[in-house]
């Protein structure tokens, strides 16, 4: 009974953690003006082509989906004028927005158990050909689900309606994709994600 009710406890707390880490997602979304339907569907996607990519560990995959949860909660520390800006970016406001990577890092490294998901939000801006931010990590110096989520959120991010930009029909986007292997994008994942494809709706 004692080891029943502590499993129990450690699913509630877990639950718990989750729902969590759901709704700081759902405040960002708010704040960004971006709908749920975003989070949800990078967190789906994410989890499709990290599973395509040979990924099987339960635990992996959870870690990965709180991960994608939380890939854009360093934008809290990004002032409301350059998160929500419906022209281009300036060069200094590139410099700001540029830190929410880093941000990420400092806002979820205090919490033990969100180590092993700090892959998504902390590398999931650096580039395959070195440059990406914040390190300007090159090739599988990059973690391999900070690789895989980049193709989902780029191919997401402009197929979808921003303040700043429309959405790109899906020809082009694929296109996009296909053109920036070996530059943004790990090939072997943007090969798995195109053989995928027909699962990414």
């Amino acid at each position: 009974q004692l080891v029943d009710k502590l499993t129990r406890a450690n699913r509630e707390m877990s639950f718990a953690y989750d729902r969590t880490i759901e709704g700081w997602a759902r405040a960002l979304d708010i704040r960004d003006r971006i709908t749920g339907e975003h989070s949800q569907k990078v967190k789906e996607w994410t989890l499709i082509l990290a599973q395509a990519m040979g990924i099987r560990d339960l635990e992996e995959l959870t870690q990965i989906r709180r991960g994608a949860t939380l890939h854009d909660i360093g934008k809290i520390g990004v002032p409301d004028q350059i998160l929500n800006k419906p022209g281009p970016l300036n060069d200094e406001e590139w410099v700001i927005m540029r830190q929410h990577p880093n941000y990420a890092r400092d806002m979820l490294n205090p919490i033990e158990f969100l180590h092993p998901a700090m892959d998504i939000p902390y590398s999931h801006h650096e580039k395959w050909d070195g440059t990406g931010y914040p390190q300007g990590l090159k090739g599988k110096e990059i973690p391999l689900v900070a690789r895989i989520f980049a193709v989902v959120d780029v191919f997401n991010a402009i197929t979808s309606e921003r303040p700043y930009s429309k959405p790109w029909p899906v020809q082009k986007a694929v296109a996009y994709i296909r053109e920036q292997s070996g530059k943004h994008f790990d090939p072997d994942v943007v090969n798995v994600f195109l053989k995928n494809f027909d699962r990414f709706k």
